[in-house]
């Protein structure tokens, strides 16, 4: 049950959606937990929830999309715990606005976050995990009941989350080749995983 006891895990996004719920399952395995979200109203209660189970988490609240803000986060999380042994970058948004009438500061918004973030989060994150010698990195996209289609569902009206997301997998393929030689294992993984899978990625390495 306490399989990650030690292990320090860093997650953006970690206020709502998969995010919360990865911050919450991972600190009942025994993870610290560092939790990160631009706002502090969620993030604080997912924190305050497993401080007061019993486990260690601490808030973060900045914007990923920002290199600054991307640096203090990790810069505060090495001071607090002294490493950061798997990074979670689940941040996103998802405006849903027609493809013709998005504007162009909602469109460069989405691609900052769930792109622009990951990448930040992952070049800064991965160069620590060189320096102790390995961690795991993971990136969550949707999962099949989250895939563009036609018609009026939910899932329309994305142009900017979807190419965001597709980006994101493509950069994770990449991520892992190159950082693969520093026993950094990186993995896109859907949303709709279950909680084993995230389990057993966290302890590949």
């Amino acid at each position: 049950m306490n399989e990650l006891t030690g292990r320090v895990v860093l997650i953006t996004g970690a206020g709502k959606g998969a995010g919360r719920l990865l911050a919450q399952a991972l600190a009942g395995h025994g993870a610290t937990v560092a939790a990160n979200d631009i706002s502090p109203i969620n993030v604080e209660q997912v924190v305050d929830e497993i401080n007061a189970r019993g486990g260690q988490a601490r808030a973060y609240i900045e914007d990923v999309a920002k290199k600054l803000g991307a640096q203090y986060i990790i810069n505060q999380v090495e001071e607090d715990f002294g490493r950061i042994d798997i990074l979670i970058n689940h941040a996103s948004v998802e405006p849903h606005v027609p493809l013709l009438e998005i504007d162009e500061w909602d469109w460069h918004r989405v691609l900052d976050v769930n792109l622009t973030g990951a990448f930040l989060m992952t070049q800064s994150v991965g160069r620590l995990m060189r320096e102790k010698g390995g961690g795991v990195i993971l990136n969550i996209i949707p999962g099949a009941n989250r895939a563009p289609r036609n018609g009026g569902d939910e899932n329309t009206q994305r142009a900017a989350f979807f190419a965001s997301m597709a980006g994101l997998e493509s950069f994770s393929q990449q991520a892992a080749c190159e950082l693969a030689p520093y026993g950094i294992r990186v993995h896109a993984v859907k949303s709709d995983s279950g909680l084993g899978t995230i389990l057993d990625l966290c302890r590949s390495f």
